[in-house]
């Protein structure tokens, strides 16, 4: 059994989780339910960054203690376990002293010849959680947050990227760290020529809420050196070397791409500093926009997931978010789109295809039908198609796991549908409705074809869609095992709409 670890990056709880976080946490759950049903032995990670200065100054605006603050807001993001049924195994808390703290501390103390002190003046942006340069500013402002970063002058402790940027871009450029897609490791390479040592620490009289730096209390680690250290310290990193041992390095980070040059320059830097593996890869998503606007507080534009599902339920959102949205790229969130594919996607084409094909099994065959591989359809499966029922699963199957391997998983869902479209293609061209008692063979030749593709649909599709995948299968008796012996028996049970056309 092979291993498989994967995680997400942990957003700051300094407010509601929202549409963005919940395309990430999505995407990493349809990865690790893949690599489960492959067999392999996974752990999926997410959680939540509860220390940094935008966190500190939420809690203070409030009037509320910084450890009340985060216990509240964290619960929310816990929360979307159930919101979008997230498969994951851990969660972990920056601010659990038992869990993170002890961990973080040995990080520090097995990069210490790589840290030193240094009276530093600069503009630090808070929305970044980060130093920023004069040069890559817009008219003053932060690109990202389109604020001005603060002027900081100060003395904290610095960490030597300077010593390790040969040795990350050899690692990039011949992929033993991975960067996906392919453009995002050209543009960290780029970001690597000019990266510079980077701050480890704040003064504590600046913020107070953090982890203190081993040894000098003065200081508090820095927000990224704390943060990144979860995909170490949740596995059991300082304090269990036998759970790290089994699950580090990392497979997969997923993340966004405002966060890339800490996870493939600085994160990689201080593991190499503290003697440990690297990740084996970063896979990079886009922002999500609504309505063509990029999410902002005071746009008041901000939609959480937890108001999606509620409007629409889980898979709905879930498919909107995974096919709508490419995996790699920028991509926009809209109701109304969410609409669009809800009646045709999911109501129209899927669910109307099981629908009719339970309908006909009820009336035809008294709701059960006796699996016979010799009713398999050979022939090409209607006057659109140019493939028949096996071959066209066999293609979809190949195509769906390349798209899986490769991050692309709007492509991925793509083919599933593509092979519903195919089944629904097939049925209306052979008509079996119209089949009499003086053609038995020919229905049965239909029917156990249809049910053959939408089984092996249904099984493709239980990662992204697991609640609808499970539905399916109760709905006709399918396990979620490839192919159907001879003489398995499927029983339609009593068939609900998948999907109810949205008025």
């Amino acid at each position: 059994m092979n291993k498989f670890y994967i995680t997400t990056a942990i957003p700051y709880p300094n407010g509601q989780p929202h549409i963005g976080f919940g395309l990430e946490i999505v995407q990493a759950d349809v990865l690790a339910r893949y690599h489960r049903l492959l067999g392999d032995s996974v752990w999926f990670l997410t959680g939540v960054d509860e220390h940094g200065l935008k966190v500190y100054r939420s809690a203070q605006k409030e009037g509320v203690g910084f450890q009340e603050y985060v216990d509240r807001n964290s619960a929310e993001f816990a929360k979307l376990k159930e919101v979008l049924n997230i498969s994951y195994d851990d969660f972990i808390r920056t601010s659990d002293r038992v869990r993170h703290w002890p961990g973080a501390q040995q990080l520090w103390r097995a990069c210490l010849e790589d840290i030193y002190p240094k009276e530093y003046e600069g503009l630090y942006c808070v929305g970044c959680e980060a130093f920023v340069n004069k040069k890559d500013l817009i008219n003053g402002e932060c690109d990202e947050h389109h604020t001005k970063p603060e002027v900081v002058k100060e003395k904290n402790y610095f960490f030597k990227l300077s010593k390790y940027k040969k040795q990350i871009k050899e690692l990039i450029e011949s992929d033993e760290l991975q960067i996906v897609p392919a453009g995002r490791k050209n543009e960290i390479l780029n970001l690597l020529k000019d990266a510079e040592d980077f701050s480890v620490s704040r003064p504590v009289e600046k913020i107070s809420w953090g982890i203190p730096v081993p040894d000098d209390p003065s200081q508090v680690q820095y927000v990224w050196f704390d943060a990144l250290a979860n995909y170490i310290t949740a596995i059991g990193y300082g304090r269990d070397d036998e759970s790290f041992k089994k699950w580090w390095p990392a497979d997969i980070h997923a993340i966004g791409k405002g966060i890339l040059r800490f996870h493939a320059i600085y994160w990689p830097a201080i593991l190499l500093s503290a003697g440990l593996p690297l990740p084996k890869s970063i896979y990079v998503h886009g922002y999500v926009s609504i309505d063509g606007e990029k999410i902002s507080k005071s746009l008041g534009n901000i939609i959480s997931p937890e108001d999606a599902v509620k409007k629409y339920g889980i898979d709905p959102v879930r498919y909107y978010l995974l096919r709508e949205i490419s995996s790699t790229e920028d991509g926009d969130f809209s109701y109304k789109k969410l609409e669009d594919r809800y009646n045709g996607d999911l109501a129209n084409n899927l669910g109307n295809l099981v629908s009719r094909v339970a309908k006909l099994i009820e009336t035809k065959l008294n709701g059960e039908l006796n699996f016979d591989e010799k009713f398999l359809d050979y022939e090409h499966g209607g006057q659109v198609n140019t493939a028949n029922i096996i071959t066209k699963i066999t293609l979809v199957h190949a195509e769906y796991t390349t798209a899986m391997q490769n991050f692309k998983l709007h492509e991925a869902l793509g083919k599933i549908w593509e092979l519903f479209t195919f089944a629904n293609v097939y049925i209306d061209d052979k008509k079996p409705w119209s089949d009499g008692a003086e053609h038995p063979e020919h229905f049965l030749k239909t029917i156990t074809s249809i049910l053959y593709l939408i089984k092996e649909g249904a099984r493709f599709l239980e990662p992204f869609l697991p609640d609808t995948a499970s539905k399916i299968s109760k709905n006709f008796g399918f396990d979620g095992k490839a192919g159907v012996p001879n003489g398995q028996k499927f029983k339609v049970n009593k068939v609900e709409p998948l999907f109810p056309r949205l008025k």
